[in-house]
Formats: C-alpha cells, sequence, structure tokens
C-alpha cells in the first residue's frame, strides 16, 4: 500500500501533460502510485500515459471507454486508489519539488488529520508566478489538527480539490465523491472540509496553477449555469448532516459570491443568457436564504442585486462604478501632474539660490534605504566632518532604516527637490534622477556597488540582453555630473574608466562599505549572529546569487530545502535574494529569508561561509577572509547573455561546485574550508583587497570634503601587515571546533 494515491484526469491537455506527470514521478519521496486517468481524450494523451507506465511501475494508467468528465474521470481514479492518503492534481498543473516529502512530514507532525491544505501558486504564460493571496489563512502557528469551526477562514482559500492531501478512509466513509457538469469541486470541498474530523494546513507552494488560454472556465457557454445544481448539491449535503446547520449562512454567503463572480467574469456566459442567469439565481437565493446570511456592508448592494434578479439594474451599477472609478483614476493623474509640475518649478527657484557648502545628502540603490558605499561615507562624515549636516533620500517604507541623526527626504517632495538643489555634495551609488542639474560647485561622489565581474556600461552595448532598454546618451549624460568614482582595486579603476568615461577623478582607496570588516569584533559578530537566531553551533551560509539576465523570470538556480537534507541539521541558510527575484529562495525553516535585511555587512559577520555565483559581494566578503563557495552550474549561459571581464572559475576566491550534487559534496567532504580553499581567497584577496584595511570611507571624507592632499591621507597598511596567512583547517579538530585566530581578527570556523 503506497503512502500516496495521486489522481490525474486528463483530457485534451497533450502540451502539458509530460510536464504534469513528470513533476509527481520526479518527487524525492518516491512513496506513491499515480494514477493517470485518460478521460477518453482524442488527442495524444492515452498514449502518453501508455508511455510513462511502460518505464515507471508506480503509473496506473485507466482509459475510460467513454468521455465522463473531470469530477467522474476524478472518482474512477478514487475507485482504483490504495495509498493511504488521496492527491488531485490537473493535468496542466505540476507538482512543485519535494512537495510530497513536505506533505508526509506534516501529516506525521499533524497525527495524520483527515485533510491537510497546502498553498498554490498561479502562473502564467509570461513566467509570472503569483501566490495565493490567501496564504495567511494556511499558516502553521496555533495547534495542529483541528477542526474548521476553529479556523473558518480556510473557506476564504480557492474552493478546489488539488489544493488538499485527503485521508482516503475518510473519503470512503463518508461516501465523498464528485459531480459530473462544471463546478464540480463546489459540492466536494465544501463537505470534505465540513465533515472532516481534523484538519491540518501546510505553509507551503505545492502546485503551480497554470493560468493557460482556453481553460473551461474562459469557453463562453451555458455549462456555467450548472454552478446552481452544484449549490443545491451543498445545501442538500447540510440537510442531511442538522449537526452543520450553522454553516448555512456562510455558504449562502460564498454561494451569492460565487453567482455573483460567474455573472460579472467576461467570457462565461453568453450575452443572450445573461438575464436568464440572474432569475435563476433569484429563484435560487429564495430556496436557501436563511436569516443571518447578510454578508459585509461592502458586499451587500451586490449581494441584494443578484439576489433580486436585477441584471439591467446590475449592469447599470457596475457601469456607473467603471465611469466613477475612470473619473477618480482621471482626477488622481491631473493631479499628480499638476504636483509634479509645481515641484519642478520649485526646484528651478532653488537652484538660483546659494549653495550650502554644510550640507551632504546620499543615497544608494534607487532610495531603496540606508546603506552601501553611501552609508559607510555617511557615518564617516559625521565622524570626521561634523560641521557637513547630512541627508538620506530614502522612500518611505524604508526610511525607518536611517540612522536618528540624519534627516531623512522622501523623494519627489519639495524637501527632496531643495536638497539636490542646494546641497555642495551628492552622494550615490548609482544616478539620482536624471532631471537633476548639476550646478557649479556641487561635488557628485559616485561609489559604485561593487567590483565589476559581469560587463558594465558601455560595454553592454552589445548584450542586448542585459542591457534591456539602457539609454547609453542618458548614461554619459550621467557619468558627466560625476566629480570622483570609487575604486576598490587596480581592475575595478581600469574598468571604470573605460565603461565610463569621463572627467572624473578616480579615488582607489577601497569600498567603504568593507571597512566594517576590519574593524568589527567578536562581540559585533555574536550580536549579528544572535539577532538572527543563530546558536555558536550553527554552520550559517549566506547564500547570494545574482540576476540571469538571459531569463526572464528568475527562478532559484539551487534547491535549497534539498541542500539542506543532504548536508543535516547543523546548516543554515541565510538566503538574501536578488532584488530581481521572483519569490523565495526556499520553503525549508532552515532557510532563513533575509532579502529584506537593511544590512548586508551584518549578514556577511552573522555567517561562517558565502555561497554564491557571480555575484559582486565575492570581492567584498574576500575581505573579511572567511570560506567563500562558487556555484558555476550555468556559466556558459550567463557569460554569453551577460560578458564577463575574466573566468572567475580559473581564478576563484574558494572552492567551486559546477553542479547542485557537486556543491552538495564540496561542502559534505569540508572542501569548503580546507587548505586549498584558504590558498585560493587570499591570492583572491590579494589581488582585489589591497585598500581593506577599514579606513577607506575615512580616505575619502578627509579628501573630498577636508580637502586634505594625498599625501595627508591614512596611509595604507599592506595587507601581509595587516594579518598573517589565513589558517588551515584541522581535519583532527572536531566537526564543529573553531580556528584560533589573532587578536581583534574574525572568527572563521571549520566545521565539517
Amino acid at each position: 500500500m503506497p503512502r500516496f494515491s495521486v489522481i490525474v484526469p486528463a483530457y485534451q491537455v497533450q502540451a502539458y501533460l509530460h510536464e504534469c506527470l513528470e513533476s509527481v514521478l520526479s518527487q524525492s519521496y518516491p512513496d506513491l502510485e499515480l494514477i493517470a486517468v485518460d478521460d477518453c481524450s482524442p488527442d495524444a494523451c492515452g498514449e502518453i500515459i501508455d508511455e510513462f507506465a511502460a518505464r515507471d511501475p508506480r503509473v496506473r494508467p485507466l482509459h475510460l471507454p467513454e468521455n465522463a468528465g473531470l469530477g467522474r474521470a476524478r472518482n474512477a481514479g478514487i475507485a482504483e486508489a490504495t495509498g493511504d492518503y488521496l492527491l488531485f492534481l490537473d493535468s496542466d498543473d505540476t507538482l512543485t519539488p519535494d512537495t510530497l516529502l513536505a506533505i508526509a512530514d506534516r501529516l506525521k507532525e499533524t497525527g495524520e488529520p483527515d485533510v491537510l491544505v497546502y498553498d498554490f501558486a498561479q502562473t502564467y504564460w509570461t513566467g509570472e508566478t503569483v501566490r495565493n493571496r490567501f496564504a495567511a489563512q494556511l499558516a502553521e502557528d496555533g495547534p495542529a489538527p483541528f477542526r474548521l469551526q476553529d479556523r473558518p477562514g480556510l473557506l476564504r482559500v480557492l474552493m478546489v480539490a488539488w489544493n488538499k492531501a485527503y485521508r482516503r478512509d475518510f473519503v470512503l466513509r463518508e461516501h465523498l465523491a464528485f459531480p459530473p457538469g462544471y463546478y464540480e469541486d463546489t459540492p466536494w470541498t465544501y463537505p470534505v472540509l465540513m465533515a472532516a474530523g481534523s484538519i491540518a494546513t501546510l505553509d507551503r507552494v505545492c502546485v503551480h496553477y497554470r493560468q493557460r488560454r482556453g481553460s473551461i472556465l474562459s469557453t463562453t457557454s451555458r455549462r456555467h449555469f450548472d454552478v446552481f445544481d452544484q449549490y443545491d448539491r451543498v445545501f442538500a449535503f447540510l440537510d442531511q448532516r442538522p449537526e452543520l446547520a450553522h454553516w448555512r449562512p456562510v455558504l449562502y454567503r460564498r454561494m451569492v459570491d460565487h453567482l455573483s463572480t460567474v455573472f460579472i467574469r467576461p467570457g462565461r456566459l453568453p450575452r443572450d443568457a445573461r438575464a436568464a442567469f440572474l432569475r435563476r439565481a433569484r429563484a435560487h437565493c429564495r430556496r436557501h436564504r436563511v436569516p443571518g446570511a447578510r454578508g459585509p456592508l461592502r458586499s451587500r448592494l451586490r449581494h441584494a442585486l443578484v439576489e433580486c434578479g436585477l441584471h439591467r439594474t446590475y449592469r447599470a451599477v457596475r457601469r456607473a462604478t467603471a465611469l466613477a472609478g475612470w473619473t477618480r483614476r482621471l482626477a488622481a493623474r491631473s493631479a499628480r501632474a499638476a504636483r509634479a509640475a509645481a515641484l519642478q518649478a520649485h526646484y528651478r527657484v532653488q537652484l538660483r539660490l546659494p549653495l550650502r557648502a554644510d550640507r551632504a545628502v546620499f543615497a544608494a540603490y534607487w532610495n531603496r534605504g540606508y546603506g552601501c558605499n553611501p552609508a559607510a561615507l555617511e557615518a564617516a562624515v559625521r565622524a570626521h566632518a561634523p560641521h557637513v549636516r547630512t541627508a538620506w533620500i530614502a522612500r518611505p517604507e524604508h526610511q525607518h532604516t536611517v540612522p536618528a541623526g540624519t534627516e531623512r527626504l522622501t523623494p519627489g517632495t519639495a524637501a527632496y527637490w531643495t536638497a539636490l538643489a542646494r546641497s555642495r555634495y551628492l552622494v550615490n551609488n548609482v544616478n539620482f534622477d536624471r532631471r537633476l542639474v548639476k550646478r557649479p560647485g556641487q561635488v557628485f561622489v559616485q561609489t559604485q556597488h561593487g567590483t565589476p565581474l559581469k560587463h558594465m556600461g558601455l560595454d553592454l552595448r552589445e548584450r542586448p540582453a542585459a542591457a534591456r532598454d539602457t539609454d547609453f546618451a542618458e548614461l554619459l549624460r550621467g557619468v558627466d555630473k560625476w566629480d570622483y568614482v570609487l575604486s576598490a582595486n587596480r581592475h575595478t579603476t581600469l574598468t571604470w574608466e573605460r565603461v565610463y568615461p569621463g572627467g572624473y577623478e578616480t579615488l582607489e582607496y577601497g569600498y567603504p562599505r568593507n571597512d566594517v570588516f576590519q574593524r568589527a569584533t567578536d562581540q559585533d559578530v555574536a550580536r549579528a549572529r544572535a539577532a538572527l537566531g543563530l546558536t555558536p553551533d550553527t554552520v550559517a551560509v549566506l547564500y547570494a546569487p545574482t540576476h540571469r539576465d538571459y531569463r526572464r523570470t528568475q527562478r532559484p538556480a539551487l534547491d535549497l530545502d534539498r541542500v539542506l537534507r543532504r548536508l543535516g541539521p547543523r546548516f543554515v541558510v541565510l538566503a538574501r535574494a536578488h532584488y530581481w527575484q521572483d519569490g523565495p529562495l526556499g520553503t525549508d525553516p532552515r532557510v532563513l529569508d533575509v532579502s529584506g535585511h537593511p544590512n548586508l555587512e551584518e549578514l556577511c559577520l552573522a555567517s561562517d561561509a558565502l555561497l554564491t555565483d557571480y555575484s559582486s559581494i565575492m570581492f567584498d566578503y574576500a575581505g573579511l577572509d572567511r570560506p567563500i563557495v562558487l556555484h558555476t552550474g550555468d556559466w556558459e549561459a550567463y557569460e554569453a547573455a551577460r560578458g564577463t571581464y575574466f573566468d572567475v572559475r580559473t581564478c576563484p576566491p574558494g572552492a567551486v561546485a559546477h553542479g547542485e550534487d557537486e556543491l552538495i559534496d564540496v561542502f559534505a567532504t569540508g572542501r569548503w574550508c580546507d587548505a586549498r580553499s584558504d590558498r585560493l581567497r587570499a591570492a583572491f584577496r590579494a589581488r582585489f583587497c589591497p585598500y581593506d584595511d577599514g579606513r577607506a570611507a575615512e580616505r575619502v571624507v578627509r579628501r573630498v570634503v577636508l580637502g586634505e592632499p594625498e599625501s595627508a591621507l591614512p596611509p595604507v597598511v599592506p595587507l601581509a601587515e595587516r594579518h598573517p596567512a589565513p589558517p588551515t583547517a584541522h581535519p583532527e579538530r572536531s566537526p564543529l571546533a573553531t580556528v584560533p585566530q589573532p587578536a581583534g581578527r574574525l572568527p572563521v570556523t571549520d566545521r565539517r
């Protein structure tokens, strides 16, 4: 007897069926049977099912003699099932990796409930993936299992059969079955949830629900009238169960909402059937209405129109609502245009007023918040040039990251334009608003935000996938506003001056954001780890992948859940997605999503090692002198689309893995922190971190703000004089031992 019976009915889905079946058979949890039901499909679905059955004994093909419809095809699968739990999957949808393992673990954890409800995400032909908007109802907080009355919010989740696992003996005991017709999930899911003696939830996306063109719900047909028969079946079930009568008002409101949705959704009902649909809805509401069934205030008008069958009034109200919305949007656009014109007029006035020599304005990453090189310089200005007042530009949702002693500016406000017009010092790691007018006497410090491995600036002209819609003439106009550009090493200097040609001066002082790595203490490291809930014996790996220009959607390159299962409980991944990444990088509790963490440097301090691919974070992390592992499984595709200045695989900062299994081996065998890894990192540091001595920000402030000559700046302490050679791994030590460090040096762990 298998643990799971996965039932997949198939009808005219030959283009999607292979992917669907493969998503089931490739699950890491193999204890399953796949019952693939050919609903007398006229295309190749039956042949595809037989092909899968021939290669995998877990596939049980079932060919129906005539087309029975989705509901009866599922019933046929139930009759053949032998598993402990039943799962349904539509033949154009897919299971996400490791779904069955996660479901099995949750079932065991919650005492084998009658029903387990899990999450899903809608996937579109554009590649966009959108998680269920009621995912909060699936939170695993609180006692489990439970009854529906304990968590009535579950009824807000899409009422479908394929986002649940059902104990088979519960289904047979309750004589549950799917009816014929459209909307067959309705008289299945409501009775299931109401009758279940125990329910649990799994807060994980387990199904990708394909939103394809030509689906049943987008077909114009009178068969949408089947929705009335389906709700008759739901209320008939309640009539047979007097103990469930208290659910009748709730189901009545859900029914009216559903009827309203079918009526207003374009493309479902034929035009000549719309009046008849609402007349039928009126009769239906009269038949099933009960006291206490009034919905929320915002829904009462819509419910009343459905209950009265006023199709002309309903359409008139919708037209009036649409017109009111259009009017509001037009008024809002006009108001925004007027405000923008007033602000630009204000800016032009401010440009004619004197510069304020004691003011400096900072920003980073398109106003995302306080961080990177500009943040380090802002702190250094307050420390070394206290006569200069600083301000930071950040969008409202990021202003909490700005220190209390710094003025906070919201983009697009009058104060923002005043600061840009009258501050002597402008500091950013990208460009400011393109409408910025660089005044005589203003000093623009372009800090950049990384050592370049991938092609940048003018080198993108021959890389259309990476350049996208870059306006290179506008890019050069921005470069013309720069007075100083920061550089971390000779490679960076030579690259910036070629790909961003201009009249600026390059300050090859190191990157200020990395000063903290040389100045932090063991106590700083302990605080950073404690803030993330990391225990002393935890091996914390910071995973920071970069953007893939050759992909429209940014899917994770690694299955972090699988990696952690293979490595064991000591490892934790701090997953920091690129800001263009879609969704989280993992679902395992040991994958800590730190994408929104305001301080990347603190994450580096808290981690024991860095795992990345082609991100410039490797150059910064090398100065921290902790293990670095590169995952380069798609190097050829990345290099072809983006272009790189050198092959990092030939001079890496540590161990290199070309695939996921090799990456697991790197960590499992200790190669991530062995002697060879140390030697590679030492050579990498010597090449790319020559100025990382903790005083880069001070040198910039003394040179730019205080006007000190180069000869008066703090000299760079050579790398060899700062620290001895990196320590080697000691195989004879305990797997969780810590390599002794010189005084003042950050700890480097040797955890196998």
